[in-house]
């Protein structure tokens, strides 16, 4: 899998997802490369770039040393803010997105409890219905 893409798109931007994400307020555009959820999903040519293909690179990312360091990061700091619902903190349609992304990395490592975590705090525990479907239909 190709982490450079990630890693070069987080690099420079990293300590303002911090700070937006500590502030309970998601500003600027960043969605793609630190909550990746499946390319299928994607309707843009960046959420497309940044997309994951399978379960396989979904847990190659998250034992990356940095990549999975800082999902969990920046899925903790969202959790913050549990008085705040998922669409106050990342807006319309990063949200969604962000479901997305919780569910394809609870389906990755169901033995990492943050993500259904994350599921239960902001959805109720509902993981994301096409997540679930794209993943059940691809080979392995």
């Amino acid at each position: 899998m190709d982490y450079a893409r990630f890693l070069k798109a987080q690099e420079p931007i990293y300590a303002e997802v911090l700070q937006e994400l500590r502030a309970g307020d998601k500003a600027s555009h960043w969605m793609w490369f630190i909550f990746p959820q499946l390319r299928e999903l994607g309707r843009s040519p960046t959420a497309r770039f940044y997309g994951l293909e399978n379960l396989a690179q979904a847990r190659q990312y998250l034992n990356h040393p940095v990549l999975g360091a800082r999902l969990k990061e920046c899925t903790q700091l969202v959790m913050q803010h549990h008085d705040k619902s998922a669409l106050e903190i990342l807006h319309h349609p990063d949200n969604l997105k962000f479901r997305s992304c919780m569910t394809l990395f609870m389906l990755a490592d169901p033995n990492e409890p943050l993500f259904s975590a994350a599921l239960d705090m902001f959805f109720k525990g509902d993981a994301d219905d096409m997540t679930i479907q794209l993943v059940n239909r691809m080979p392995g």
